[in-house]
């Protein structure tokens, strides 16, 4: 039995890829399908994997200025040949849901998020889209929800990242879901005792991230603020910083580990699909300040691994910073409640699943994923 793996596209290295490379471990020889790949920019672990890419790749430039061809993807997935394989699986938060498979294939996606800038415009598309654009862009977005709503029946099982995306799933699409929590690597995070006196952020820099938010309570209190990550909304986050908070931009995995274990908190500001940061700040011996609401409020453990605020003010975060205590929150605790989200646990909770849906639709043995 044939496996294919289908992914949006593998132009950064974020929390979707990484989900993608634990998934890929269960069938490891299994090519992997996407839109387009930027090699250079996500390096490893997909080196050394069988890339196959859509017809977008040709276009010059494409995989570094993916988020302009909006409209190609959903003609660029359905174009994939994936005639011959028995089994797919999908990793998406936006069109890899939409491949069309052989008859009689069983097709299963893990998804992220509904995509969020068809479904929830105002929060997540037109803040990040140049004015001059918005017209055309709201032009199209009925045809392409439609379309996204058709894509997202295609699937024969649909396996959603948390309980809060699944209560999406069912809002946007009307489907049930299984959950399978993203995992955490504890083992690429180090705690230490040498604390810092920063908070932390750690995020793409867009407006629906609300990271003006950590800005605006860090001025008030006068208190040191690092923001790693990089985006559209940072030239206007720039302008709204005092003196306290500094921009790291991109970082890579070793200064991530190393900002991570030396900070005082992380603070999470917006409403999270998933709430990773939380489990590396955990894994990384350090707790979490975070708004009260999406994943956040199942991947942190008030009073344990954090704490939250409750409205989405810069006055609620800075009573909330005000209040922290960092020696209420033991090292020990929380690296023991990140390996509660480990690659292992993932893997075996994905390797049930699939288990389960290859034996209802009548797979063969050989499809059953491997046990490493």
């Amino acid at each position: 039995m044939r496996v294919a793996f289908v992914h949006d596209y593998l132009t950064q290295l974020g929390g979707a890829e990484r989900v993608l490379a634990q998934l890929h471990e269960l069938y490891p020889d299994a090519p992997i399908f996407t839109s387009l790949y930027d090699r250079a920019a996500v390096g490893a672990p997909f080196d050394s994997l069988d890339i196959r890419t859509s017809w977008l790749q040709r276009i010059p430039g494409a995989p570094r200025r993916f988020r302009s061809l909006l409209p190609l993807y959903p003609r660029a997935f359905e174009a994939l040949d994936l005639r011959g394989y028995d089994l797919v699986i999908s990793s998406t938060t936006s069109f890899a849901k939409g491949v069309r498979v052989a008859p009689g294939a069983l097709h299963v996606c893990y998804m992220n998020t509904p995509t969020r800038f068809l479904w929830y415009p105002q929060e997540y598309a037109f803040e990040i889209v140049p004015r001059m654009a918005r017209p055309a862009l709201r032009a199209a977005l009925p045809g392409l929800r439609r379309w996204d709503y058709s894509a997202a029946q295609r699937p024969n099982c649909i396996v959603a990242n948390s309980e809060n995306v699944a209560a999406r799933i069912r809002a946007c699409y009307h489907r049930d879901s299984d959950v399978a929590p993203c995992p955490v690597d504890v083992q690429r995070f180090t705690p230490s005792t040498d604390v810092g006196d920063y908070y932390l952020v750690m995020s793409r820099l867009l407006p629906y991230k609300r990271v003006a938010l950590a800005v605006e309570a860090c001025n008030a209190l006068r208190a040191p603020l690092v923001i790693a990550g990089a985006g559209p909304d940072e030239t206007r986050l720039r302008a709204l910083a005092g003196p306290t908070v500094r921009f790291e931009g991109w970082v890579d995995d070793e200064r991530r580990r190393a900002l991570l274990s030396h900070a005082r908190a992380v603070i999470v500001p917006g409403v999270e699909d998933y709430g990773l940061v939380a489990l590396e700040a955990a894994a990384s011996g350090r707790p979490t300040i975070a708004f009260a609401a999406g994943g956040s409020l199942e991947t942190i453990v008030e009073a344990q691994t954090g704490s939250f605020f409750r409205e989405p003010t810069p006055e609620a975060l800075a009573a909330a910073l005000r209040a922290f205590t960092p020696e209420s929150f033991a090292c020990e605790r929380l690296v023991e409640h990140a390996t509660r989200f480990s690659p292992e646990r993932f893997r075996a909770r994905m390797r049930e699943l699939l288990e389960r849906y290859l034996a209802e639709s009548g797979a063969v043995e050989s499809a059953r994923p491997t046990s490493a």
